[in-house]
């Protein structure tokens, strides 16, 4: 696998935990922290997306290669594919292409999702621009808040849980400080991560 940049191109709409659940969990009945609760669900999601190298709610995406690799394979690295939206590509004159669609097919049933040239075609063999030559967009996620995997969901809770609970890094001892994952997250995501490679 050529190594690539992702670049996020559309956020998700909604989260996959709602401000009230969060607020069930904590047990919170007041409205004055809403806005930190709020906070703490996306950065609760983002970091779950993180280790796991996972969409949540349907968000595009994309990747960003400077060639074309040597195999008939292109690994995207943010599960569960939904659909490649395009595969564009850049010449040395700075002509933008889009490769056919009829030239690959596209897997989304394996984690994570992945593109394949139908066996008589080829990628293209023109010269690309020095960086950057090949990008990819593709849309990842399990579809709306309601698909999203319990474990997930109840990941992120630990999280937003964590977030309110300690909102400072935990003392360790005198200046040794630690951010360890909340109780119950590794075993909930850790066996989940989607390999890239």
């Amino acid at each position: 696998m050529i190594p690539g940049t992702l670049k996020l191109i559309t956020e998700p709409t909604t989260e996959p935990v709602t401000l009230a659940e969060a607020k069930s969990h904590l047990r919170v009945v007041t409205s004055a922290d809403d806005a930190d609760i709020t906070r703490y669900i996306t950065a609760a999601r983002e970091q779950v997306e993180l280790i796991t190298r996972r969409a949540l709610v349907t968000q595009t995406w994309e990747l960003v290669l400077q060639a074309f690799p040597a195999t008939d394979t292109i690994k995207l690295p943010k599960a569960p594919l939904q659909s490649v939206t395009s595969i564009k590509y850049t010449l040395l004159d700075g002509t933008v292409n889009t490769f056919d669609a009829s030239n690959y097919l596209v897997d989304t049933v394996s984690q994570p999702g992945r593109i394949r040239l139908r066996y008589d075609k080829a990628w293209p063999g023109d010269e690309l621009q020095e960086i950057n030559g090949v990008v990819i967009r593709f849309v990842a996620g399990y579809g709306l808040a309601a698909a999203v995997p319990m474990w997930a969901k109840q990941a992120i809770l630990l999280y937003v849980g964590d977030f309110y609970e300690n909102r400072e890094d935990t003392l360790i001892a005198q200046g040794v400080t630690s951010v360890p994952l909340p109780n119950g997250v590794e075993s909930l995501i850790y066996g989940r991560r989607a390999d890239w490679f």
